[in-house]
């Protein structure tokens, strides 16, 4: 290991975080340095290589393709030291550190903590809300939930639940809607950081290419679904999302069916994450609270009971 002595570990650490990352402003945010000291450390470092492993193009610093395999092999260097320095600073293994995406934070778990609680007391858990997926590996997160495709790079995703949309509205607004098609003089409720839009569920309802008309548009799905309870118009939503309400009966899902995305919830941890008791446990935990929430969930509203149509 000799050779260390050579390069610089800061350096090495902007190399691999350009590399990760794919810009200087997104390395720069991770590392806590200006853009400036980030483009200074990887050319010193690229100095004391002596290679070149970046291109300088009118779109940032793209990778050579002759230095995909250093890259690959620093990045997963810098997730061993990052684990074995996360491992020497837990100092009580009782509390479970989980990331997860704030609506689902706030829409579905910040419910069910308490019988989490009643289940295993010995456990505490921190909730770390952030729509940024951390990688496991360069933090204190035992499990992170999100939802996408399960396809992270150096991480192992575990499916737990495919994600499905349908209209939600008020009670009110659902007066006198007889058909999906009915829903088209609807005002809409946009969700402006969707992966998905209308057209995937209007397709599904022989409605593809029909005009949405947007009243409103949030850029949060939690400010949506407070809108769409609020009386505002109709929105998308999915499971997890809008169980509580229709379960309570502020909101009705007046058709179906329920439409998959192509997304799904999934835990996430690191690739080299070792096995975790209190992980295990609230992760046995989960799916029986979610296979119950679902189980409610269409007896409260009896279209989502039904098949997918994708």
């Amino acid at each position: 290991m000799k050779n260390l002595n050579q390069v610089h570990l800061n350096g090495l650490r902007a190399v691999e975080a350009v590399s990760r990352l794919g810009s200087l402003q997104s390395a720069a945010q991770e590392l806590g340095v200006s853009i400036g000291a980030v483009s200074q450390q990887v050319i010193k470092t690229e100095q004391q290589l002596g290679r070149q492993l970046f291109e300088r193009t009118h779109r940032g610093m793209v990778a050579f393709d002759t230095a995909s395999d250093i890259l690959a092999r620093l990045s997963e260097g810098l997730r061993h030291l990052s684990g074995a320095v996360a491992l020497a600073q837990r100092s009580d293994d009782k509390v479970l550190t989980i990331s997860v995406a704030p609506v689902f934070a706030a829409r579905w778990l910040v419910h069910r903590i308490s019988d989490f609680s009643d289940h295993f007391p010995d456990i505490s858990l921190r909730i770390d809300a952030t729509d940024r997926l951390k990688d496991p590996t360069f933090s204190d997160v035992d499990l992170c939930i999100r939802v996408g495709k399960g396809n992270w790079v150096g991480c192992r995703s575990e499916l737990i639940l495919e994600q499905r949309i349908f209209p939600v509205c008020t009670p009110a607004m659902a007066e006198g809607l007889l058909t999906p098609a009915d829903l088209l003089a609807r005002p809409k409720i946009i969700d402006g950081r969707a992966m998905f839009t209308w057209d995937v569920w209007l397709s599904a309802v022989g409605l593809a290419g029909s005009e949405v008309h947007a009243r409103h548009v949030y850029s949060e799905a939690s400010l949506c679904l407070d809108a769409a309870m609020a009386g505002q118009g109709v929105m998308l939503a999915w499971q997890t999302l809008a169980s509580h309400q229709l379960q309570h009966g502020q909101l009705v899902a007046p058709f179906g069916p329920p439409v998959k995305t192509g997304f799904a919830h999934y835990f996430v941890v690191a690739e080299t994450a070792r096995r975790s008791d209190k992980v295990d446990k609230f992760k046995r935990w989960m799916r029986a609270e979610l296979d119950e929430d679902m189980e409610r969930l269409a007896e409260a509203a009896p279209v989502l009971a039904q098949a997918s149509a994708l």
